[in-house]
Protein backbone atom coordinates (compact mmCIF):
# COMPACT_ATOMS: atom_id res chain seq x y z
CA UNK A 1 0.00 0.00 0.00
CA UNK A 2 1.33 3.33 -0.80
CA UNK A 3 0.97 6.18 1.77
CA UNK A 4 1.83 9.91 1.08
CA UNK A 5 2.43 12.39 3.86
CA UNK A 6 2.76 16.36 2.60
CA UNK A 7 4.50 19.19 5.11
CA UNK A 8 5.15 22.44 4.39
CA UNK A 9 1.94 24.47 4.70
CA UNK A 10 1.02 26.93 6.71
CA UNK A 11 0.57 30.79 6.87
CA UNK A 12 2.31 32.47 4.30
CA UNK A 13 2.06 36.90 4.08
CA UNK A 14 1.03 38.07 0.17
CA UNK A 15 4.49 38.27 -1.62
CA UNK A 16 6.18 35.67 0.61
CA UNK A 17 7.10 31.93 -0.72
CA UNK A 18 6.52 28.34 0.86
CA UNK A 19 8.26 24.83 -0.07
CA UNK A 20 5.83 21.73 -0.09
CA UNK A 21 7.02 18.36 0.11
CA UNK A 22 5.55 15.02 -0.21
CA UNK A 23 7.30 11.87 1.17
CA UNK A 24 5.62 8.43 -0.58
CA UNK A 25 6.33 4.95 1.13
CA UNK A 26 5.52 1.12 -0.31
CA UNK A 27 5.72 -0.32 -3.02
CA UNK A 28 6.01 2.16 -5.67
CA UNK A 29 5.48 1.25 -9.15
CA UNK A 30 8.46 2.63 -11.30
CA UNK A 31 6.45 4.28 -13.94
CA UNK A 32 4.54 6.98 -12.28
CA UNK A 33 3.65 10.58 -12.19
CA UNK A 34 3.56 13.01 -8.58
CA UNK A 35 2.09 16.25 -8.66
CA UNK A 36 -0.47 18.90 -6.69
CA UNK A 37 -3.87 19.64 -6.98
CA UNK A 38 -5.58 22.25 -4.55
CA UNK A 39 -8.78 22.71 -3.51
CA UNK A 40 -10.41 26.30 -2.08
CA UNK A 41 -13.36 26.80 -0.37
CA UNK A 42 -16.21 25.94 -2.13
CA UNK A 43 -14.46 25.06 -5.64
CA UNK A 44 -13.13 22.33 -7.06
CA UNK A 45 -10.85 20.43 -7.02
CA UNK A 46 -7.72 21.95 -9.65
CA UNK A 47 -4.38 20.84 -11.53
CA UNK A 48 -1.08 22.63 -9.69
CA UNK A 49 1.93 20.62 -11.09
CA UNK A 50 2.55 17.26 -12.06
CA UNK A 51 5.95 15.58 -12.72
CA UNK A 52 6.75 12.12 -14.01
CA UNK A 53 9.75 9.86 -12.98
CA UNK A 54 11.30 10.75 -15.99
CA UNK A 55 11.37 14.60 -14.85
CA UNK A 56 8.91 15.82 -17.44
CA UNK A 57 6.54 18.24 -15.42
CA UNK A 58 3.31 19.81 -16.57
CA UNK A 59 2.14 23.39 -14.68
CA UNK A 60 -1.41 24.78 -14.21
CA UNK A 61 -1.36 27.89 -16.97
CA UNK A 62 -2.55 30.65 -14.40
CA UNK A 63 0.42 29.49 -11.63
CA UNK A 64 3.69 29.30 -14.51
CA UNK A 65 6.41 31.52 -13.82
CA UNK A 66 5.58 31.37 -9.45
CA UNK A 67 5.73 27.75 -8.79
CA UNK A 68 8.75 24.92 -9.62
CA UNK A 69 7.50 21.15 -8.99
CA UNK A 70 10.88 18.88 -8.38
CA UNK A 71 11.47 15.27 -7.31
CA UNK A 72 14.03 13.25 -5.49
CA UNK A 73 13.15 9.61 -7.47
CA UNK A 74 15.68 8.23 -4.97
CA UNK A 75 13.28 9.26 -1.61
CA UNK A 76 10.09 8.98 -3.49
CA UNK A 77 9.57 12.70 -3.01
CA UNK A 78 7.97 15.70 -4.94
CA UNK A 79 8.22 19.06 -4.11
CA UNK A 80 6.90 22.28 -5.02
CA UNK A 81 8.36 25.72 -4.64
CA UNK A 82 5.61 28.52 -4.66
CA UNK A 83 6.74 32.12 -4.80
CA UNK A 84 5.20 35.27 -4.74
CA UNK A 85 1.65 34.11 -3.18
CA UNK A 86 -1.55 35.76 -3.81
CA UNK A 87 -4.55 35.17 -0.96
CA UNK A 88 -6.15 33.48 -4.38
CA UNK A 89 -3.70 30.47 -4.00
CA UNK A 90 -4.92 29.97 -0.63
CA UNK A 91 -6.64 25.79 -0.36
CA UNK A 92 -5.73 22.98 0.64
CA UNK A 93 -2.90 21.41 -1.37
CA UNK A 94 -2.96 17.75 -1.98
CA UNK A 95 -0.13 15.34 -3.06
CA UNK A 96 -0.98 12.76 -5.71
CA UNK A 97 1.06 9.91 -6.84
CA UNK A 98 -0.26 8.22 -10.23
CA UNK A 99 0.96 4.53 -11.10
CA UNK A 100 0.81 4.25 -14.53
CA UNK A 101 0.64 0.65 -15.95
CA UNK A 102 -0.62 1.13 -19.83
CA UNK A 103 -1.39 3.97 -21.72
CA UNK A 104 -5.26 3.63 -20.26
CA UNK A 105 -4.54 1.75 -16.75
CA UNK A 106 -3.48 4.04 -13.62
CA UNK A 107 -3.79 4.12 -10.15
CA UNK A 108 -4.27 6.85 -7.85
CA UNK A 109 -2.89 7.54 -4.60
CA UNK A 110 -3.77 10.56 -2.38
CA UNK A 111 -2.51 12.52 0.65
CA UNK A 112 -4.05 14.19 3.25
CA UNK A 113 -3.49 17.70 2.25
CA UNK A 114 -2.06 20.46 3.94
CA UNK A 115 -2.98 24.13 4.13
CA UNK A 116 -1.59 27.16 3.07
CA UNK A 117 -2.98 30.21 3.46
CA UNK A 118 -1.74 33.53 2.63
CA UNK A 119 -2.91 36.44 4.29
CA UNK A 120 -1.76 39.52 6.00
Amino acid sequence: QVQLVESGGGLVQPGGSLRLSCAASGSIFSRNAMGWYRQAPGKERELVATITNGGSTNYADSLKGRITISRDNAKNTVYLQMNRLKPEDTAVYYCKLEERYTSSAYRNYWGQGTQVTVSS
